[in-house]
């Protein structure tokens, strides 16, 4: 029988086992990631740069994602479900992030919801947690703040901005979030968070002294010959192993050689 993930399957991985997260935006995908055995699916917002082109995570809407939601909890996995919360679906009110947050549940099949930013939607992340819906953090390079932080540039460097990221962390777990994610910070910064914090942090771009490690599945698997990032680790290359075979499929439908005799139907 599969496993099934729960948050607190997650929360009790603190100090004893670490997490394992990966991104995912449809069921071909979820299918082969929950086979696996990761921990979290994370349906991210980077779903508008990676599937849908665009340069920002801005641009993505609630309901494209409860679209990439409904692609991968139709696949039933046995992972931890949870998707971001987009640009706009939570920073205008306390009862915008609630009625969103609650349609990542109720709509799309999640387990929880991400949200970016500290204190200053500190409110937000209480009521959607007072309506029974988990919450993961996301602190540092969060990218919905790209305009804001001039660029994708690594935080918390020097020694006022790691003491904000780490008050931000410690009042963000005492709202009563489950995880927390680290964007782009100095490894020992996030050291020092994840040994201050009872809750599990998840690191990209953040050293390894995390509790657990989170990459875009794109990413990891080559797909993309324009963008790596320091923190990306290639465990594939599918960008050629894809164009190869595109390329020999062409060739065979314009030499004339596919379909061959075993792939027709017969009288």
């Amino acid at each position: 029988m599969k496993r099934t993930v729960s948050i607190r399957d997650i929360m009790d991985k603190k100090g004893k086992e670490r997490i394992v997260m990966i991104t995912s935006y449809d069921a071909t995908t979820a299918r082969i990631v929950d086979a696996a055995d990761v921990d979290i699916i994370l349906i991210g917002d980077s779903a508008g740069m990676v599937m849908a082109g665009g340069d920002s995570t801005l641009g993505v809407t609630m309901d494209h994602m409860v679209y990439h939601t409904q692609c991968v909890t139709r696949t039933r996995p046995g992972a931890l479900v949870i998707s971001d919360m987009p640009f706009m679906s939570y920073q205008a009110s306390v009862p915008d992030a609630v009625r969103n947050a609650g349609r990542f549940l109720q709509e799309a099949g999640a387990q929880g919801v991400k949200i970016e930013g500290g204190k200053r939607v500190i409110e937000q992340v209480k009521a959607i947690i007072r309506a029974d819906i988990p919450v993961m953090g996301h602190l540092g390079l969060t990218p919905q703040s790209v305009h804001a932080f001039g660029g994708y540039k690594v935080q918390a460097r020097g020694e006022q901005a790691a003491l904000l990221l780490k008050e931000n962390a410690l009042a963000l777990q005492d709202a009563g979030i489950f995880a927390l994610v680290l964007e782009c910070v100095p490894a020992p910064v996030a050291k020092e968070v994840t040994e201050a914090l009872d809750i599990p942090t998840i690191g990209i771009g953040a050293g390894p002294h995390c509790d657990g490690q989170v990459l875009v599945i794109q990413d990891m698997l080559g797909m993309d010959k324009t963008f790596k990032p320091k923190f990306v680790k290639q465990y594939a290359h599918l960008y050629d192993i894809i164009r190869d075979a595109v390329q020999a499929y062409a060739a065979e439908v314009r030499d004339g050689t596919f379909p061959a005799r075993e792939h027709c139907f017969k009288d």
